[in-house]
């Protein structure tokens, strides 16, 4: 008897449709999977029959054969468990077979007849949504994160017996009240207040929190780089809507959602150790999965100490950094990730950390120079603010200066600068000053004559890249809009030249 049940598989971040089809038959006894499967997948042959064995239904001594479809789609994971199971018991009547139309089933069984989470729900149900499916059978571990999805009847099993109670008499189990995380400003308890001088640098932090550029803070151990970093996301816009629903799949899909607050309402911030392989950071494996920069996506991917970071590494990030996205290719196919992050990054200017005071630092000119260029020029070219992180002076250390602004201060002042650019940006596919095409820049970041032949100068003098002039005027639209003007002008542009600045300091060494 051939019954059909409908699950999903996920490539990349990507959800695929897929017709767990069970045909159970008369003929030597064989259990036979098809359908481009893994080994994890194929192992589901062992977990269903003995999970159905230990709730009091053996396998039949029939032919089964398992497709799934469509064929050309590599399967992995233990999802495709339940639905397997289902359509074995519907082939034998144990279940009505209508009860599985109009449905989607996913979850893995453990030996014992319990129904374990899986990774990738919340992309699942929007899938099954946007098929018009109503109802979704689930792991009770994965409803709260699958109920994050609306019009869409989700009903969360902790076993097998529960899911035979409810297709065969409609009993529902016992279900969880969703939570969603609280959208406080400050969830890291910290706040700007607490860093003492510094006041360039947290200028520097405050433009690339309201345009979303790429920011590189250079100085001495103990100047209060990380302290900085670890802070901009107190003054992060708040995410949107989509935003959420987008970060909260890629997390499903990584299994790093936290069941009690199955939808993000916060930025990423991620913070890999330099040791991380270059795999790690892009993501990767036979059928990849999100890495570093992908779960920093419309969040903060923060690299301290980052010339202590591979090559290779480093290097992975010139696509991303441009394109926003980052590609890996595999047998199985080409996989595309998102990865719309904010970089920020942190360095000594040396090993030791104290050049150019020469009164402290030991390190020799060829030292120097090796330890500043493990950051190569076209990466630098990419980074939109680069800012020096001086030592902090006694007087700044005791306090004997006043107090800077909180974090909810300068959020303030972030938060009208982005209203401006949703309102600029209204209908189109760029949500931040940082991500304005080339093609429009003239568009968005009209600039008065004095600012426009302070630019050329510029352009000329410091001998910029196309991309690094483009980058200067994103920055300059982005201080116009802190200091709330439509038309770019000239102190505007000369601040977004003085972040172009100061790595010809360093990297001329």
């Amino acid at each position: 008897m051939f019954n059909r049940v409908l699950s999903a598989a996920i490539v990349g971040i990507d959800v695929i449709p897929v017709q767990v089809e069970v045909d159970v038959s008369d003929g030597l006894p064989q259990f036979t999977m098809v359908g481009s499967l893994t080994g994890q997948v194929r192992e589901a042959e062992d977990r269903v029959r003995t999970s159905l064995r230990n709730i009091g239904f053996a396998l039949p001594p029939k032919k089964i054969t398992v497709n799934l479809a469509p064929a050309d789609v590599l399967k992995n994971g233990s999802g495709f468990d339940l639905p397997i199971a289902l359509g074995i018991l519907a082939g034998e009547q144990k279940i009505p077979a209508d009860s599985l139309n109009s449905l989607m089933a996913i979850g893995e069984l453990s030996l014992n007849g319990d129904i374990n989470p899986v990774s990738g729900v919340l992309p699942s149900a929007l899938q099954a949504r946007k098929l018009g499916i109503h109802t979704m059978l689930v792991p009770a571990g994965n409803e709260s994160e699958a109920r994050v999805v609306t019009d869409l009847d989700i009903i969360g099993f902790r076993c097998i017996n529960e899911v035979l109670e409810f297709l065969r008499h409609g009993t529902l189990p016992k279900t969880e009240e969703v939570k969603s995380e609280s959208p406080e400003l400050n969830r890291y308890n910290l706040d700007f207040s607490d860093i003492r001088g510094q006041e360039n640098v947290k200028r520097a932090a405050t433009v690339a929190a309201a345009g979303f550029h790429n920011l590189l803070m250079i100085g001495p151990p103990g100047a209060g780089k990380t302290m900085i970093a670890r802070r901009i996301p107190t003054i992060m816009p708040p995410l949107t809507q989509d935003e959420s629903l987008e970060i909260s799949q890629i997390y499903s899909v990584a299994g790093l959602l936290n069941p009690e607050q199955p939808f993000l309402g916060t930025r990423p911030f991620r913070s890999p150790h330099h040791t991380m392989t270059a795999q790690a950071l892009a993501g990767g494996g036979r059928i990849p999965r999100p890495g570093e920069l992908t779960l920093a996506h419309r969040g903060i991917l923060f690299l301290d100490e980052m010339p202590e970071f591979k090559k290779g590494s480093l290097e992975i990030l010139r696509q991303p950094l441009e394109d926003r996205e980052i590609v890996i290719a595999r047998a199985a196919g080409t996989f595309k990730f998102p990865a719309a992050f904010l970089l920020l990054a942190a360095m000594n200017p040396c090993p030791c950390g104290h050049f150019p005071d020469m009164n402290r630092c030991t390190c020799k000119p060829n030292e120097i120079a090796a330890y500043i260029h493990r950051i190569s020029r076209p990466l630098l070219d990419r980074i939109d603010l680069c800012v020096e992180c001086p030592a902090v002076t006694y007087e700044e250390l005791t306090g004997r200066h006043e107090k800077g602004r909180t974090s909810a201060e300068i959020r303030e002042e972030v938060c009208a600068a982005h209203l401006r650019q949703k309102n600029r940006f209204e209908g189109q596919a760029v949500h931040f000053n940082s991500e304005i095409p080339a093609d429009k820049l003239e568009t968005y970041c009209p600039m008065d004559s004095e600012a426009s032949r302070l630019m050329r100068q510029a352009f000329e003098q410091m001998h910029l890249s196309a991309r690094g002039y483009h980058r200067i005027i994103r920055v300059a639209r982005t201080i116009a809009d802190l200091a709330g003007e439509d038309i770019i002008r000239t102190p505007h542009v000369s601040e977004a030249i003085c972040y172009r600045t100061i790595d010809r300091k360093y990297w001329r060494v």
